[in-house]
């Protein structure tokens, strides 16, 4: 590696840790129903909002009502997607008369789009109008990101609570993240990277003469609007096929620098915002530096395995697969980026990465997409393994278990282990029927432990509603359509209802002031065991499957065979 790689790595991690508290702090004052620095220029919108919806913010929900209406929500907007899809031949804006979608495509996009997982198994550009990707897909990117928002901010009231019952208002929530949050910075963001050279019109597709002296469709479209969202809101999904690869999405190495600080940038900072939601600012930090340990380690393992000499090529640094523009650094640094984060965005086919490489995206899609994760989701998780790892302490030393002054009962360990366990056996169970099947087989693009991780990381992608895939299968089938959907639905949904039932468990007990037995939760130690826990519990589980693809691929690798 360069010394300048290393100095845009230390200058990315210098900005991450920079801007944390300042938009963890903005974000824990819109939330509070405090003033912020938008209250005035945007106040307008929130309340116009609640006016045309006929919501009183004020009216409290309890967990049920809250996920009820969180539901209903979600299955609406996914609906509509759906038929925007069927529909987008007999509607506007789709300069190149572009057909329907078949119907498992459109399910799995609809699924998709409604989970935060942004899966794309279809070609965006020769796929969807501009209607669709607009109206349909971006709007649905605000708000499958503002509902993870949304549960985050009410298991936090539901944790700090003292017997309540209430978690705010689910429309509220919404709509202050949308308004305050969402909005102003994907605004700024697509002006940015308009100005850089994105993409941003409705003109027809443009065709050119190639060197060749063939012909080429040079697709266009409004996607810097996208491409904002789908990295602030932990997305993924790209207006053309190519994905943060294509230059019409990250044209420069400006643009590739601030897509991943973008994708990383609210997941990080909402660990800061539910630190203060709970007032325990020393506890946030705990779990962000348990979170960035996790991240550097990911990080470092892919680097040293990209940079080492490849047997197969007898090289280091192979480039193939990789953006010649963005170079090795950056395309581990992204794909590790985007993998933590439940985005999904790509700039380099994760295909082609060392078996090592891949093997750190699949395990960070496999513990659950708690390394920073998903916006909102990432933190939540975390307290997940949390109220977990504080269970297993407090049996270790035989003392009752509490977290932030709330005994956890045997009810929060049930669906803990629900939560986490829900999601693991979906990707087992879809991963074993696809290697018997011989329509599922018959999508692969590679034959022996590559084909088998080509699998194991699409059902690990849907299940983690990350959205990113190795690109060598072809997922845009009936099968992978509605198996993958299903697993996106259990992924996001088996998780956030446990999730939100702890909350209102939570937030119905009393409050018990810490004593000398009480075990620490804002410390190293404790996030040490945290750490721990997560690889014991996450990787464990899948260990015999990461040893039949990535482990064995990278040892026939080192004796010269590839796949």
């Amino acid at each position: 590696m360069r010394g300048s790689d290393w100095m845009q790595i230390l200058l990315f991690l210098v900005l991450l840790v920079a801007l944390t508290p300042l938009l963890g702090g903005y974000m824990a004052k819109v939330f509070k129903g405090e003033k912020h620095l938008l209250s005035r220029a945007l106040g307008w919108l929130e309340a116009l909002c609640y006016r045309a919806g006929g919501v009183d913010p004020e009216e409290g929900m309890d967990w049920w009502r809250y996920t009820k209406a969180l539901l209903w929500f979600n299955l609406l907007g996914a609906g509509a997607v759906y038929l925007f899809q069927v529909l987008q031949s007999h509607l506007p804006l789709n300069p190149q008369g572009l057909p329907a979608v078949g119907w498992d495509s459109a399910f799995n996009t609809a699924v998709s789009f409604m989970t935060n997982t942004n899966w794309q198994g279809y070609t965006p550009e020769t796929t969807m109008s501009y209607l669709t990707q607009m109206l349909a897909l971006v709007t649905q990117n605000f708000k499958s990101a503002a509902t993870g928002i949304a549960v985050l901010v009410a298991l936090a009231r539901g944790l700090n609570g003292r017997q309540i019952s209430l978690l705010g208002n689910f429309w509220a929530d919404l709509v202050r993240t949308t308004v305050y949050v969402l909005l102003p910075l994907s605004f700024v963001l697509a002006i940015f990277l308009g100005s850089q050279g994105v993409v941003q019109n409705f003109r027809a597709y443009d065709k050119t003469s190639t060197l060749e002296g063939g012909s080429q469709l040079i697709a266009q479209g409004p996607a810097a609007s996208q491409e904002a969202i789908k990295e602030l809101g932990t997305n993924g999904g790209g207006f053309f096929n190519a994905n943060s690869a294509h230059p019409f999405e990250n044209p420069t190495p400006l643009t590739n620098f601030t897509e991943i600080l973008a994708l990383l940038i609210l997941s990080s900072a909402l660990v800061w915002t539910f630190g203060l939601l709970v007032n325990q600012r020393r506890h946030a930090i705990a779990l962000w530096g348990a979170m960035f340990v996790l991240f550097a380690m990911g990080l470092g393992l892919a680097l040293w395995a990209e940079t080492s000499e490849n047997p197969v090529f007898h090289q280091a640094g192979v480039m193939e697969g990789k953006e010649q523009r963005f170079g090795v650094a950056n395309s581990v640094l992204f794909a590790e980026a985007t993998t933590v984060t439940s985005c999904g965005a790509v700039n380099t086919m994760h295909d082609s990465l060392s078996p090592l490489a891949g093997l750190v995206a699949m395990v960070n899609l496999l513990v659950g997409e708690v390394i920073f994760g998903g916006v909102g989701v990432g933190t939540y998780g975390m307290v997940v393994y949390v109220i977990l790892t504080v269970f297993m302490a407090g049996l270790m030393v035989g003392r009752t278990p509490e977290y932030l002054g709330k005994k956890i009962d045997g009810k929060d360990v049930k669906l803990v282990v629900a939560a986490i366990l829900l999601p693991n056996v979906a990707v087992k169970v879809g991963t074993a029927v696809s290697c018997v099947l011989p329509n599922a087989l018959a999508s692969l693009n590679n034959a022996g432990p590559h084909g088998f991780s080509e699998l194991l990381y699409a059902f690990a992608s849907a299940a983690g509603n990350n959205g990113s895939a190795f690109a060598g299968l072809n997922a845009n089938t009936v099968f992978f359509n509605t198996t993958l959907g299903l697993t996106m639905l259990i992924g996001r949904f088996a998780f956030i209802i446990p999730v939100m039932a702890i909350a209102g468990n939570m937030g119905a007990k009393k409050y018990s002031a810490s004593s000398a037995g009480t075990f620490a939760t804002d410390n190293t130690l404790f996030a040490a065991l945290l750490v721990s826990v997560i690889l014991i519990v996450s990787v464990l589980a899948f260990f015999p499957a990461l040893c039949l693809g990535p482990l064995v691929e990278h040892f026939l690798m080192l004796s010269g065979r590839t796949f």
